[in-house]
């Protein structure tokens, strides 16, 4: 049963489901990770496979770029093809003196600047938060890595327009990094009762700019957080 953005067929999906933005990215991840990875949709150039990783079923998938895009794949993952987790991994840009480029941020909560997610209860500052179940998944296969980081980050619509001040104030707030996704997706999760959870890569520096990782670096240098979110999705 093909939805209008999935042309994937029931049982096509694992129950777990990783989901970077980029979908050469979730080929990559695909080829680096799965035993025989399949690819089950293309649909708008929206790469996703499945596969299995240690003998359990595990797919992938990229969101694109956005809370509205990636609620439309969340969405259809949920209610059409019976995903139960959908963990993002990613990357962000730090805001928090206490992390550094390369850093991994396991997201518990995301605020945002996105009106998404005060449509869904009326009169309600809806609280998107991930599951703590995948959360504590991950953080236990971080072992004793103080470079993982675990908080709250900020997911915004705007990618290059800047609010005198916000930074900083976030910062002081303890707000770990900023991505594009992160809250639309968990409250979409808290819709359907399913789960799900971000982690991220720290490849720039909103308040240090002086050691942002490369496009190529962007890329590669992702390991841990990939880790992580595998973690989690086969707990």
């Amino acid at each position: 049963m093909a939805t209008p953005h999935i042309s994937a067929q029931p049982g096509d999906f694992a129950p777990a489901v990783l989901m970077p933005g980029d979908p050469r990215r979730a080929q990559r991840i695909a080829e680096q990770l799965m035993d025989e990875p399949r690819l089950v949709n293309e649909v708008r150039g929206m790469l996703a496979y499945t596969g299995t990783v240690n003998g359990k079923p595990l797919s992938v998938m990229g969101s694109g770029m956005g809370q509205p895009s990636a609620t439309i794949y969340v969405t259809e993952l949920f209610k059409f093809y019976g995903v139960e987790r959908v963990i993002r991994v990613g990357t962000t840009g730090g805001i928090s003196p206490a992390v550094d480029v390369g850093d991994t941020i396991v997201a518990m909560g995301a605020h945002t600047d996105s009106a998404m997610n005060q449509l869904r209860i009326p009169g309600v500052n809806f609280s998107a938060v991930a599951s703590f179940a995948l959360a504590r998944a991950a953080v236990d296969a971080a072992e004793t890595n103080d470079r993982v980081h675990v908080g709250t980050i900020i997911s915004r619509d705007h990618f290059y327009l800047a609010v005198e001040g916000q930074v900083q104030k976030l910062a002081d707030y303890g707000v770990l990094g900023v991505d594009m996704e992160a809250a639309a997706m968990y409250g979409v999760a808290a819709e359907f009762g399913k789960e799900a959870l971000t982690v991220l890569t720290v490849s720039d520096h909103l308040l240090d700019g002086s050691k942002d990782m490369s496009s190529e670096e962007r890329e590669t240098q992702f390991a841990t957080a990939l880790k992580l979110a595998v973690a989690a999705a086969l707990a």
